[in-house]
């Protein structure tokens, strides 16, 4: 099964309390591929050589990436990167707790790691030209989104932190990596 593990950062469109996705415009896309275990990132100009590699995954893996992700890259497709099946582990954890955690809780509390900034950074480093810091901290999204997943699916659970200690959240993943029935291919590869 092909994974590709996947994160974006953007610009604009934040300018009130829910961000408005049709005024955010993507900046970098970085992924993981299980085919390759290659990390990889695509500026916004360089997205064909994305459409490939997405197209031809059996599932995509991020973090608010049903909600947000797949949406924004949604724009700039000429496809619907929805068809192909994907894990969002934020909707993940929302299914059990009936709330939202931030990746870094998750990350810190499952791997003992921390991010290296957030997204409201990434919108000013890239605002003042710091690409290849946009990248990194792309990168290493992916990469703590990936170790998420990978713990999840060995272990069946994460880990958080509340305001009473370290706790864990069960999940199902045994359908994460069942094969989708359809095709992942979704109509930019010339036939």
């Amino acid at each position: 099964m092909r994974r590709i593990t996947f994160d974006i950062e953007t610009a604009g469109g934040f300018a009130g309390s829910i961000p408005d996705l049709s005024e955010i415009e993507l900046t970098i896309v970085g992924i993981h591929d299980s085919q390759t275990n290659e990390y990889s990132s695509f500026l916004k100009e360089e997205l064909p050589k994305l459409w490939p590699l997405l197209e031809s995954a059996d599932l995509l893996v991020g973090y608010n990436s049903d909600h947000f992700d797949i949406p924004i890259l949604n724009k700039y497709y000429s496809g619907d990167l929805t068809k192909i099946k994907s894990i969002d582990l934020l909707k993940e954890v929302k299914q059990v707790l009936n709330r939202r955690l931030k990746l870094d809780n998750l990350a810190e509390a499952t791997l003992g790691q921390k991010k290296i900034g957030n997204g409201m950074e990434a919108v000013k480093w890239w605002g003042a030209g710091e690409i290849e810091k946009v990248r990194k901290y792309c990168l290493d999204d992916v990469r703590l989104t990936l170790e998420l997943y990978e713990h999840a699916k060995k272990h069946g659970m994460l880990k958080y932190k509340d305001f009473d200690g370290v706790r864990e959240i069960k999940l199902d993943t045994s359908d994460w990596e069942k094969e989708n029935s359809s095709s992942a291919l979704t109509h930019t590869l010339p036939f």
